[in-house]
C-alpha cells in the first residue's frame, strides 16, 4: 500500500514549512537564542500546519545536533526517536477522545518525572479546546507552574472556545490559510517528486478548492491520481469534484456583468443538472471576478495570472476588465463574497447564487 501524499511529504524541518512564514520565524529564533517557553498555543484552520510545527519544535528543542541552526537535524538519536513516535518524551494527547479530568490528572502525574533521554518532556494537546470544563482547570493548574522540564504545545482550530486563563499562560501563535499560489507551488514539487504529468491548471483547480489547507489539497490530489487512468486529465478532475466547465464558468461571468438575469439564471440550472459543486461554482467565480479587479487597477498583473488560468480565460479576463469599470467588480464581489456562507443553510444549494445575481441586476 503506498503512503498517503500528506503523510510522504509532511515537512520535516523549519525550512520545508509552506505559509506560515512569521510563525516559524519566532519558532526558529527561540531555539538559536535557547530562550524556549514552557507553553505553546498554535491556533488556525485544519491543514495549516500546527501539528506539523508542533512536532518539528519538539524535537529542534531536544536535538542533540552541537549547531542550533541546523536543529533539527533528524539524524541525532532523539529526532529519530521522536520523528519515528517510540521516543517516550514526546507525548501526543487528541483532546478530542481523551478530553476528560482524569487524562489530565494523569497527565500531571506524569510530568512530575523527569524526561527519560531527551532535555524536555513535550505534550502537544491537539485540538485542545475539545477538553471539558473540569480538563482545562486542571490543564490550568499545570500551566501555571509547570516543570522546567516540560514544554506544553496546544493546537485548537476553534480558538474561541478555549479559556483566557489558558491562553495567557502561553504563547499564541496565529496560523494563517495557506495562500492558493503556496499550495500550487507546494502540489507542482509533489507531482515532480512522483514523475507525474500534470496540467499546471489542475494544480490551480485544488489549490482553489483546498481553501486555505495544504493537507486538503494533498488529499485531493492522492483522490484525483487514484481515480484517474494514465495522465491527469484537466476534465477529469473537473467531474471529479464538480468543478464547473471552463464555458460554464465565462457564460456566468458574461452574464453577471451584463446584468443578465435570465441567461445567468439559466447557467444556474444547468450546472445543477450537470452536479456542478455550487460552492466550487462560486468559489471560482469570487476567484475570477477578483483577478478582473486585478487586472483592471493593474494590466501588469497579467504576468501572474499566467501561472493559474488558461490562455483563453485570461484573453476573456483582460478584455471583461477592460469594458466594465472598477465599481461593477466591487459590486458583484461583494454579492457574490455575501452569499458564499449562506451556501451552509441553504434550502437549496444553487439558491444563494440565484439570489445574489438578482442583487447584482438591481444594483
Amino acid at each position: 500500500m503506498s503512503e498517503v501524499l500528506y503523510r510522504k511529504y509532511r515537512p520535516q524541518d523549519f525550512g520545508e514549512i509552506v505559509g506560515q512564514k512569521s510563525v516559524v520565524e519566532v519558532l526558529r529564533a527561540s531555539i538559536l537564542k535557547n530562550r524556549i517557553a514552557h507553553a505553546y498555543l498554535f491556533s488556525g484552520p485544519a491543514g495549516t500546519g500546527k501539528t506539523t510545527v508542533a512536532r518539528i519544535f519538539a524535537r529542534a528543542a531536544n536535538c542533540l545536533e552541537d549547531s542550533p541552526e541546523k536543529r533539527p537535524c533528524n539524524k541525532c538519536e532523539i529526532c529519530k526517536e521522536f520523528f519515528s513516535g517510540v521516543g517516550l518524551d514526546l507525548i501526543e494527547i487528541d483532546a478530542a477522545s481523551s478530553r476528560g479530568v482524569d487524562e489530565i490528572r494523569s497527565l500531571r502525574e506524569g510530568i512530575r518525572s523527569l524526561p527519560f533521554r531527551a532535555k524536555y518532556k513535550v505534550y502537544i494537546i491537539d485540538e485542545v479546546h475539545m477538553l471539558t470544563k473540569e480538563a482545562f482547570n486542571a490543564l490550568l493548574k499545570t500551566l501555571e507552574e509547570p516543570p522546567a522540564h516540560v514544554i506544553f504545545i496546544l493546537a485548537t482550530t476553534e480558538l474561541e472556545k478555549v479559556l483566557d486563563t489558558i491562553i495567557s499562560r502561553t504563547q499564541h501563535f496565529e496560523f494563517r490559510k495557506i495562500m492558493e499560489e503556496d499550495i500550487q507551488k507546494a502540489l507542482d514539487m509533489i507531482v515532480r517528486k512522483e514523475k507525474i504529468k500534470v496540467d499546471e491548471e489542475i494544480l490551480s483547480i485544488i489549490s482553489v478548492l483546498a481553501s486555505g489547507s495544504l493537507r486538503d489539497a494533498e488529499s485531493m490530489l492522492d483522490q484525483a491520481l487514484a481515480a484517474s487512468v494514465g495522465e491527469l486529465e484537466e476534465e477529469e478532475i473537473r467531474k471529479l469534484f464538480g468543478v464547473p466547465a471552463r464555458d460554464l464558468l465565462l457564460g456566468m461571468t458574461k452574464a453577471i456583468l451584463e446584468r443578465d438575469i435570465k441567461s445567468a439564471l439559466w447557467i444556474v440550472h444547468k450546472s445543477s443538472e450537470e452536479e456542478v459543486d455550487q460552492k466550487s461554482f462560486l468559489k471560482l467565480l469570487i476567484r475570477n471576478f477578483r483577478f478582473m479587479l486585478y487586472l483592471k487597477i493593474d494590466p501588469a498583473y497579467e504576468k501572474e495570472l499566467a501561472n493559474f488560468i488558461s490562455e483563453s480565460e485570461l484573453n476573456a479576463m483582460k478584455n471583461f476588465a477592460k469594458e466594465n469599470d472598477i465599481k461593477k467588480f466591487e459590486t458583484v464581489l461583494n454579492n457574490l463574497n455575501d452569499a458564499y456562507p449562506l451556501l451552509k443553510i441553504a434550502y437549496l444549494q444553487q439558491l444563494p447564487l440565484e439570489l445574489a445575481i438578482l442583487k447584482i441586476a438591481g444594483q
